[in-house]
């Protein structure tokens, strides 16, 4: 009888698993520590909670789990659409932004197909292309920062898929808005552009982010990805949508699962939209605890890298091993062996007190 590894699709068993952060949970009973004394600041994810609204409206949803979600999730779409001032048509909504980045892959990528991302960029990227048989063409970065000329360079007939962050995941960093809208203009009409936002709305408030609309409106191959888990502090809802051309939206609508977005999700979504109180609020918490993560980085003679998004890259010299004794004093931080940084690591933003934390058992640590 064959064995089941016999039986799999080969690229299966070559293909890389993305680690997640462990859980507080995880941490607690392995090193025998107090979970109400661990602080996790290691996945991105938001200090100040959900959204106060969605989460109300993610209870009332509660009600009603007995039936099945609106698959077609046009409730929020047509918010969605309010807000963006684009057509419900243009929408479309995944579990997760991660979801939609595999979407573009089904759709999109061949065996033999290149897709140029940035290195390091977010790992799902490189999963995708690896999923559907396509070649990562991976791009360095220069000073932490996407290489655009670089990445135009790295463009072949065989490109079919750009991915591009803005802030990038792990660097935080962005480039000029200008500069991104010439670069999406620059690529030949053979390549989609894949510009994932996940963090950009840390970067709207300052007025830097690059609206690509008017790319969409010009008829470009280009979708925005954004998720509700970062600024909205949903991530445990899975649920994130990405903007682009009726004709767009409507191939990913084709290859996505019937019901791929729980009911709960779309209703704390749809109201989180309208927490604006609580969205000012975490982004100017999250400007301050940049400035305190910065500072006191700089006191203990560590490099950091300036970031746009809520977490930032330390330089500590072997980040495995920090990481390891952070995580044995309470504090979960993410190490970035698997993206080729073993020096480094990722901390995300956390209230005042656990930026305080994290500094003070980092100043023992490295000592």
């Amino acid at each position: 009888m064959p064995t089941l590894q016999e039986l799999a699709n080969p690229s299966v068993l070559t293909q890389p698993v993305y680690e997640p952060g462990k859980p507080i949970e995880d941490v607690a009973r392995e090193l025998g520590l107090d979970p109400d004394g661990i602080i996790k600041i290691a996945s991105n994810e938001n200090p100040a909670g959900p959204s106060p609204l969605g989460i109300e409206a993610a209870r009332r949803a509660l009600a009603q789990a007995q039936l099945y979600p609106d698959g077609g999730c046009v409730a929020l779409r047509a918010k969605l659409a309010e807000k963006w001032r684009l057509s419900p048509e243009q929408f479309v909504v995944g579990n997760g932004s991660n979801e939609l980045l595999e979407l573009v892959g089904r759709v999109f990528l061949r065996p033999g197909d290149e897709v140029v991302m940035g290195a390091p960029a977010f790992a799902v990227y490189k999963l995708v292309a690896l999923l559907f048989g396509a070649k990562p063409v991976e791009v360095p970065l220069v000073n932490h920062t996407h290489d655009l000329a670089a990445m135009l360079r790295a463009v072949t007939p065989r490109t079919r898929i750009v991915y591009y962050a803005s802030p990038n995941n792990p660097t935080g960093t962005i480039n000029n808005a200008g500069e991104i809208l010439d670069f999406a203009r620059a690529l030949p009409p053979h390549v989609v552009l894949v510009f994932d936002e996940a963090y950009t709305e840390f970067v709207e408030a300052d007025g830097d982010a690059p609206d690509i609309r008017p790319l969409i409106a010009e008829g470009r191959h280009v979708i925005g990805l954004r998720t509700f888990s970062k600024l909205y502090g949903l991530a445990a809802l899975r649920i994130g949508y990405g903007y682009a051309s009726e004709e767009f939206a409507a191939l990913l609508n084709r290859v996505r699962q019937p019901f791929n977005v729980n009911a709960i999700a779309q209703a704390a979504a749809i109201a989180a939209l309208d927490d604006h109180d609580f969205t000012a609020r975490c982004v100017r918490e999250n400007k301050s605890g940049l400035a305190q993560i910065e500072e006191g980085c700089r006191e203990l003679g560590l490099e950091c890298v300036p970031s746009r998004a809520n977490f930032m890259l330390v330089k500590v010299g072997d980040g495995a091993r920090v990481f390891d004794a952070l995580q044995r004093r309470g504090v979960i931080v993410r190490p970035l062996r698997g993206y080729a940084m073993p020096e480094w690591i990722r901390v995300t933003i956390g209230t005042a007190p656990q930026n305080e934390k994290f500094l003070k058992e980092l100043k023992q640590v490295c000592a």
